[in-house]
């Protein structure tokens, strides 16, 4: 089971390319600091502005700095099938642990078709699926009992849950048990979503802040919720700040302040106003992550 703080990981650039260095870097960062796992080429990575070329490389390159240390769950998702198809196929080659894909975003499937095009996932790869269920972004929801058809797939083994509805977590749970693996998608929200039997987040507050968010997941996992929500209310400046404007300026700007990488991004996302860059200041101090 994947469990705890699972990044959501910033595609570093410089001068429009991928910065390498700075990925390797990153990738060991995490590790030092207690990070439970890493999702490359998610939304926070700019995977929409990624080429296939430049996709699969970070997914190499993750996988192999890496190197089995903590698992690696590849973005894989596409709202074309066969596209999905692909990206999974080439997580799996890369050596990848699971993928994560997104529903059906723009073309709006049914249910129906939200569970047809995971069973084509399903059936097309050997490797874990993480569903991503974003209503926001998506504009469709998979609803629980389209989840519990989906969790009858042997391969289909978990859900990061960006719904918004804290209490979903507890119906998937009636429904579907104790096996699946239910994981946050909002920092946010994720101590209510853990309070109520969620196995942890995957998080782009994790970008600034591994060591706070890793502790936090395991207060959590352990019972101690005293703890959690101290940690909680440390990060939650964190959690809103970089999200004031659209994602990952945010935690690209924070990022380069803590020295890891640029804060460069790919249109159409632009850089960070200033009052904006200074709330995100004033976040990392009340953490505790900047004098």
């Amino acid at each position: 089971m994947f469990k705890g703080s699972i990044v959501a990981l910033i595609t570093p650039f410089r001068d429009g390319l991928l910065d390498e260095d700075a990925l390797r870097k990153l990738v060991d960062w995490h590790v030092e600091m207690g990070t439970h796992g890493i999702v490359p080429c998610g939304t926070t990575g700019e995977s929409p502005t990624l080429s296939h070329e430049e996709h699969g490389r970070v997914v190499e390159m993750v996988v192999d700095q890496v190197g089995g240390r903590i698992p690696v769950i590849a973005g894989a998702g596409s709202n074309n099938t066969a596209e999905a198809v692909a990206l999974t196929q080439s997580a799996q080659k890369a050596g990848a642990d699971a993928v994560l894909h997104v529903a059906g975003y723009y073309n709006r499937p049914n249910q129906e078709g939200l569970y047809q095009h995971f069973k084509a996932l399903h059936d097309a790869s050997d490797i874990p699926i993480i569903v991503y269920n974003i209503p926001p972004r998506a504009i469709v929801d998979i609803l629980p009992d389209t989840m519990s058809r989906l969790a009858e797939l042997p391969r289909i083994v978990g859900v990061k849950d960006a719904t918004g509805d804290v209490a979903r977590v507890s119906r998937e749970r009636l429904l579907l048990g104790d096996s699946f693996c239910h994981l946050s998608g909002e920092d946010g929200t994720a101590l209510a979503y853990n309070a109520q039997g969620g196995n942890g987040c995957i998080s782009v507050s994790a970008n600034i802040a591994p060591n706070l968010c890793a502790k936090f997941q395991e207060a959590c996992l352990a019972g101690d919720y005293d703890l959690a929500l101290k940690l909680h209310e440390r990060l939650m400046p964190l959690h809103v700040s970089l999200f004031l404007e659209p994602s990952p300026a945010g935690a690209k700007y924070a990022a380069a302040k803590l020295g890891l990488c640029q804060a460069e991004a790919r249109l159409p996302i632009v850089p960070l106003t200033e009052g904006t860059m200074e709330k995100i200041d004033a976040a990392m101090t009340h953490a505790g992550l900047v004098n």
